[in-house]
C-alpha cells in the first residue's frame, strides 16, 4: 500500500493541476498560440536545471581570460585552443556555451567577443567575484545538507569581520576582501547616488566602508561635502582616500561611532549581520546622529512578499552562507529602523535591485517630535 507522504504529488489548485498534466501540456504543444507559451515554459525549466552548468562554464571562461582574448576581434577555436593550451574539440564545446549564453557571438568558424560579453568585462569586481564563487559552490556540494544547516561553510571565513574580529588580521586576508568590496562598490555607490541627494548634507561619515569606493564616489559628485571613513583599523589602513577625509579605525560592536556628522551611510552592512547585531548598530547610529540627522541603509535586500529573482536566490544565499546575517526585506529593516527611533522612513527603488535598493531615514528634529 503507497502511503500519502509516498504517492505522486498533486498540486493544488486547478491552474497548477493543468500545468502539472502530461495530457496537458501535450495539448499546448500542439495548439497555435499556446504552443509558445508551452515551449516558453519548457525552456524556462530546463534553464532552472542547467543553471550550475552555466555558472561553471562562465568560471572557466574568466579563469582562461576567454573574453578578453576576443576583445580584440574574432579568433578561431583552433587557434584559441593552441594559444590556452587545451584540447580543441574541449574549446570549440567552451566557445560553443559561451555563444550560446550570449557573451560570445559565432561568426562562421570564428568566435568574437559579443555585447553582453563586453559588458561583463566593463562592470568593476566581476570577474574577481565569479572567481570568489568557487568557495560557494563548495559550500554547495550538498545543498539539502547547507539548507538543514548540517554543512560548515567556507564562505564565513572568507570574511572574518562578520564574526567580530577586532584585533590585527592576516594581511592578505584583509587586502583579498577589501579588495573584493572595493571593486563591486563603485557600481552599488553609482545606483544608490542616482537615487539619492545629498544636497543639504553638511558631514558623511560611512560605517564598515571598506577602502571609502562609496566615499570616493560621493567626493566625486558633492566635492564640499565633509567625509568620514569609520571600519577595521586593518581595514581604514588601507583606504585610498584624499587627505581631508577623516579615517577612525574601530569596530561598531564594542567602540563608539565618531561623533559629527549629520549623515551616516551603512553600504551593505546590515546583511552581513544578525538582527541584534544590526539593532545594536542602528541605536549607535541613532545616538551619534544630531536631531534631524539621516542615515542610509544601501544594500541588496529579499523581495519579501513578492519574491525577487536574484536578491532571494543569490543574496539570500550568500548570506546564509556566511552564516552570521541574512538578506532583509525592505519592510524588515524598516521595521529595525523605527525600533531604534528613526522617522520619516523612505525607500528609493532603482532600476537594478540585484545591485542595490536605498532606505533613508531621520533621526527625529524638534519639528517632526511637535508633529508626533
Amino acid at each position: 500500500m503507497i502511503s500519502a507522504e509516498d504517492s505522486p504529488a498533486r498540486p493544488a489548485g486547478l491552474i497548477n493541476r493543468l500545468a502539472g498534466s502530461p495530457g496537458f501540456q501535450s495539448f499546448c504543444a500542439r495548439v497555435p498560440g499556446l504552443r509558445s507559451i508551452a515551449r516558453r515554459e519548457g525552456a524556462e525549466l530546463f534553464d532552472l536545471m542547467q543553471g550550475f552548468v552555466q555558472s561553471q562554464m562562465l568560471m572557466a571562461l574568466v579563469e582562461l581570460r576567454v573574453l578578453h582574448r576576443l576583445s580584440d576581434g574574432p579568433i578561431s577555436a583552433e587557434t584559441l585552443a593552441d594559444r590556452l593550451q587545451v584540447p580543441p574539440a574541449r574549446m570549440q564545446i567552451l566557445l560553443q556555451a559561451g555563444a550560446a549564453m550570449q557573451l560570445l557571438k559565432r561568426k562562421g568558424k570564428r568566435f568574437a567577443l559579443a555585447r553582453r560579453g563586453a559588458a561583463f568585462l566593463s562592470v568593476p569586481g566581476l570577474e574577481d567575484m565569479v572567481r570568489h564563487h568557487s568557495v560557494l559552490y563548495r559550500d554547495l556540494a550538498d545543498p539539502a545538507a547547507f539548507i538543514r544547516g548540517e554543512t560548515d561553510p567556507d564562505l564565513a571565513r572568507f570574511w572574518p569581520y562578520v564574526f567580530g574580529a577586532t584585533g590585527p588580521m592576516d594581511a592578505e586576508v584583509t587586502a583579498r576582501y577589501s579588495q573584493l568590496m572595493a571593486d563591486s562598490q563603485a557600481l552599488v555607490a553609482e545606483e544608490a547616488l542616482a537615487h539619492v541627494s545629498l544636497k543639504g548634507a553638511q558631514h558623511l561619515l560611512d560605517v564598515g566602508g571598506g577602502t571609502g569606493a562609496f566615499l570616493r564616489a560621493v567626493r566625486a559628485q558633492y566635492p564640499d561635502l565633509s567625509l568620514s571613513l569609520f571600519d577595521l583599523p586593518d581595514v581604514v589602513a588601507q583606504a585610498g582616500l584624499p587627505a581631508d577625509v577623516g579615517r577612525h579605525g574601530g569596530s561598531f560592536r564594542t567602540d563608539p561611532l565618531p561623533m559629527g556628522a549629520d549623515v551616516i551611510s551603512l553600504v551593505r552592512v546590515l546583511y552581513d549581520h544578525t538582527d541584534e547585531t544590526v539593532a545594536a548598530l542602528l541605536a549607535k547610529v541613532h545616538a551619534g546622529l544630531p536631531l534631524g540627522g539621516r542615515v542610509l541603509i544601501i544594500e541588496p535586500m529579499s523581495g519579501g512578499a513578492q519574491p525577487d529573482p536574484q536578491t532571494d536566490v543569490y543574496f539570500a544565499v550568500y548570506t546564509l552562507a556566511m552564516q552570521t546575517g541574512r538578506t532583509r526585506s525592505a519592510d524588515e529593516i524598516v521595521a529595525l529602523l523605527r525600533e531604534a527611533g528613526f522617522v520619516s522612513v523612505s525607500e528609493a527603488c532603482g532600476n537594478r535591485s540585484y545591485v542595490t535598493r536605498v532606505i533613508e531615514a531621520r533621526k527625529p528634529g524638534v519639528t517632526q517630535e511637535k508633529q508626533r
